[in-house]
């Protein structure tokens, strides 16, 4: 699998091409700097991007702007975000095209490898893998908005731990419920964010970003 990473900080970026090619990753490029951050992702169109939001010469948004310029001109590029803090605006644009993979990730959460790897390989399958933290705050922002307030409470639990990218049974096992009152809960939730019949996988996808976008 095919990685481009960006990311300015030096012992970060060689921690990351050393994580990621220990788990059969193959880095094409690694860069620490928006500019060339696009220039890598549409050159070598990898299976997914790793990087920061936060890049030279002005530290705010270049990789993030990078990242979106980018699947605009390669729609479905799967991005995965790595910040310091959560930025909901950056989560928003990021989602904004509701096209491929996308997960947006604090950067402590490196440190547990096993779960930054999955969610690296999830994101480039095409699903999400969105910072609990992350969520927890665009669900406070978002709490008004239609229709993510015909959602139960138990539904609200449901759906943010599919935007983790947990699997039905990870959900069940974490909330304690069997598998198929998972199905049912989820079968509510895309009826009502008017998700109309499709492959589970794509639903759940769409499902997400609704809840996220508000």
């Amino acid at each position: 699998m095919r990685v481009v990473i960006a990311e300015d900080l030096v012992l970060l970026r060689d921690g990351l091409i050393r994580l990621l090619q220990a788990h059969d990753f193959e880095v094409v490029a690694a860069v620490d700097n928006g500019r060339d951050l696009l220039e890598a992702l549409v050159r070598h169109r990898p299976d997914v991007a790793v990087c920061d939001v936060r890049l030279p010469p002005t530290f705010t948004d270049e990789g993030l702007r990078a990242a979106i310029e980018a699947r605009r001109r390669l729609p479905g590029l799967p991005v995965l975000i790595l910040s310091q803090y959560v930025e909901q605006l950056y989560a928003r644009e990021l989602l904004s095209d509701s096209a491929g993979g996308v997960g947006y990730l604090l950067k402590d959460r490196v440190a547990d490898v096993g779960q930054f790897v999955d969610a690296v390989r999830r994101v480039a399958a095409g699903g999400t893998a969105m910072d609990p933290d992350v969520i927890a705050q665009l669900l406070a922002r978002h709490s008004r908005d239609k229709p993510v307030t015909a959602l139960t409470p138990r539904e609200r639990e449901v759906l943010s731990l599919m935007a983790e990218g947990r699997s039905n049974a990870a959900v069940a096992a974490r909330l304690f419920i069997t598998e198929k009152a998972v199905s049912k809960h989820t079968n509510n939730i895309f009826s009502k964010l008017g998700l109309l019949p499709a492959e589970d996988d794509n639903r759940r996808v769409l499902a997400v970003l609704a809840y996220l976008n508000g």
